[in-house]
């Protein structure tokens, strides 16, 4: 199974329903969850003073037969359904989709870098991440257990997302 990890943030709206949406819609696209983080409530990083806090979780996805671009693309089609709106550079949003890994592959593209360039830096990708794996190590040999995270206060807040039901055919 070729899988996907993605990171999934919220802070406008019903966040915790948005996320949960983000991940029913992003199986319609192909890009199935398999495993959630639970979700973890940080405050926003780099962003305009005074936006609320974020719901943030971690999901990795089945995407057999999908391209690394097409999970991209599948995330930001994802983004504009739940209303995503790009005005300013980490202000507040709906949602927000990264593709932080794919498998072990390493892909320095303008589009799409894998795996994320800010992986490591930011506690509500680490924190989910530690979630999924007790022990990560990224496809570049960085081992998550290794990051300085400094003051990035998270909490989780609610279990994990769930996998959407996939229908027989």
């Amino acid at each position: 199974m070729a899988t996907a990890t993605l990171g999934l943030g919220a802070n406008l709206g019903d966040r915790l329903a948005t996320l949960q949406r983000a991940v029913d819609l992003l199986a319609e696209e192909g890009v199935r969850t398999v495993r959630s983080s639970r979700v973890w409530e940080t405050d926003p990083v780099g962003g305009p003073e005074g936006q609320p806090a974020f719901l943030n979780a971690v999901v990795i996805a089945d995407i057999d037969g999908i391209a690394p671009g097409d999970v991209l693309t599948a995330a930001n089609r994802v983004e504009a359904a739940l209303g995503r709106v790009r005005h300013e550079r980490w202000g507040p949003r709906t949602i927000d989709i990264d593709v932080l890994l794919l498998d072990d592959l390493l892909l320095d593209d303008p589009a799409l870098t894998v795996p994320h360039p800010r992986i490591t830096e930011r506690a509500f990708v680490v924190l989910p991440l530690l979630d999924l794996d007790p022990d990560p190590v990224l496809p570049d040999g960085r081992r998550i257990l290794d990051v300085q995270l400094g003051d990035q206060p998270a909490r989780p807040v609610a279990p994990p997302l769930v996998a959407p039901r996939v229908e027989a055919s």
